[in-house]
Formats: structure tokens, C-alpha cells, sequence
């Protein structure tokens, strides 16, 4: 199975939907808690459903039960806390959440995980995709910079 992440931050529109549309992306899966991001105007939950799909016929997704709690993603943007301790208590809650038994690995096949970090070494999305290769296994991961 192939699951593909991308941030949206420092990528022209052109960028975004070319790299998805290159990769062979079939659905965006947005697993951001605050999807109507300001930060880029394409990157909105009504706009880019649409233009996910007129660009490129990628459907669009939304699943919050891959996004941090707002205080832990506070702690860690706005309170200083350590990425280390950000990872910590991000795969806690994902392994609470039991999320490799709320969906079905169809799901994720060609598909790739959304948010807004730039690279994925400091972001969920890339947490999202390893934790579910290791209970899924069978998962090739590739990261769209």
C-alpha cells in the first residue's frame, strides 16, 4: 500500500496539487483539528474539496480522530514543550484511540495524509503514517516536500 503525506505551508497551489496529482493520489485525507486554515486560501476545507477534485479528481476527506487534542497541540506550538514530549503523548492518544481498528486500510490505499507543516519530521501526519505501518504493516511511505 502506498500512503503519501504533504503539508501545505511554502507550496504555490500549482505545487501542492502537482505533487499529489504526480504521485498518483486518489484521496486527501486531512487530519488536521482546524481545517479551515487561513494560512493558505487553497488549503480550506470547502475549497480545497473543490479543487482537489476539479485539479485533479482527488477526493477529500476529513478525520479528526487523526489530529491532536487543541491543548496538546498548544503545549506544543504556542507553550514551548519539547517535540519529544509532543510524540509522546500524540501516539498515546492515536493508540487510545485504537485509530488501526476505526478504519479500514482500503482507506489509505493511495492516499495521502494533510497538514499544514511544511517537512514531516515535526508533524502528526508522519506520526499518523508510521503508527499505522506498524500495526498494519505492508505500507510504503512517501513523504511529498
Amino acid at each position: 500500500m502506498n500512503l503519501f503525506t504533504i503539508g501545505f505551508t511554502k507550496k504555490s497551489a500549482e505545487q501542492f496539487f502537482g505533487k499529489m496529482a504526480d504521485a498518483g493520489v486518489r484521496r486527501l485525507i486531512d487530519v488536521r483539528l482546524n481545517n479551515r486554515s487561513q494560512l493558505a486560501g487553497f488549503a480550506k476545507k470547502d475549497d480545497l474539496k473543490f479543487f482537489l477534485q476539479a485539479i485533479a479528481g482527488i477526493e477529500y476527506v476529513h478525520l479528526p480522530l487523526l489530529a491532536p487534542e487543541k491543548e496538546m497541540l498548544d503545549a506544543y506550538k504556542k507553550n514551548g514543550d519539547s517535540w519529544e514530549s509532543y510524540e509522546k503523548h500524540f501516539l498515546d492518544l492515536i493508540s487510545d484511540r485504537k485509530i488501526e481498528t476505526e478504519f479500514s486500510p482500503e482507506l489509505f490505499e493511495a492516499s495521502c495524509l494533510l497538514c499544514s507543516e511544511h517537512k514531516p519530521q515535526h508533524c502528526h501526519r508522519r506520526l499518523v503514517a508510521e503508527y499505522l505501518k506498524e500495526k498494519w504493516g505492508g505500507i510504503e511511505i512517501g513523504h511529498l516536500i
